[in-house]
């Protein structure tokens, strides 16, 4: 990844689990948390293409496993949100514009659903029964909805972002600034000539053919005399 894709995405990774530690998850809903941080992993996604935003899922769900209060295993959230990472780049537009809301609305509650389907079925395998205790389904439902309902006001900002970021003018100039050289670079070794690197060099030029053909017309008039 980029350096600007890796600052920006480390950034808002960690303003989301902030806020979701911090704000979201003491409002004791009923059912589910809003996950801020998976809303945060779709945007970048949707905009990074399917291997960002797995290695964004995979940091964001790591990061969420370490930070307290979680009570599971290291990794597991890790390993939820590289998959919805992943599948979630893969719905990214082909010239990174949305024609319309609906299909990042489908996205995020796919991604809602499949994120609580993955985590509960990567906790029976070590173990971990508290799904069945709280109602697998009230927790789809309640997950779909929350996100969905927090969608509009985080996902559109955060691909904005994300393509702010990828189209930095200062960094297109100095790039072309740059190819532009390495091309003059070419084409002098190549021929010799210096391309805008000295001023007056196609002066010089001429000023040299020119002379040359005042000195074969004085040979020539010489020897016609």
């Amino acid at each position: 990844m980029r350096v600007n894709r890796i600052l920006l995405s480390s950034a808002l990774v960690v303003v989301a689990l902030v806020l979701q530690v911090s704000v979201l998850a003491r409002l004791h809903l009923p059912g589910a948390v809003p996950d801020l941080l998976l809303l945060t992993v779709l945007g970048l996604a949707l905009v990074y293409g399917h291997v960002g935003g797995a290695l964004v899922g995979f940091g964001a769900g790591l990061l969420a496993d370490l930070a307290p209060p979680a009570d599971h295993a290291a990794g597991r959230y890790a390993l939820v949100l590289c998959v919805i990472g992943y599948l979630a780049g893969l719905a990214k537009p082909e010239n990174g514009r949305l024609k319309s809301a609906t299909g990042p609305m489908v996205v995020v509650v796919a991604a809602a659903i499949g994120t609580t389907l993955l985590y509960a079925g990567v906790g029976a395998l070590v173990g971990d029964t508290a799904a069945r205790h709280v109602g697998l389904g009230s927790l789809l439902f309640t997950a779909a909805l929350y996100d969905l309902l927090l969608a509009p006001f985080v996902v559109p900002g955060i691909m904005a972002l994300a393509r702010r970021a990828e189209n930095d003018p200062l960094a297109e100039t100095g790039s072309a600034a740059k190819s532009a050289n390495i091309s003059s670079g070419w084409l002098s070794s190549g021929t010799g000539l210096k391309i805008g690197g000295q001023r007056g060099g196609l002066g010089s030029l001429k000023t040299k053919a020119r002379t040359r053909t005042a000195r074969v017309g004085r040979i020539k008039g010489v020897k016609r005399l």
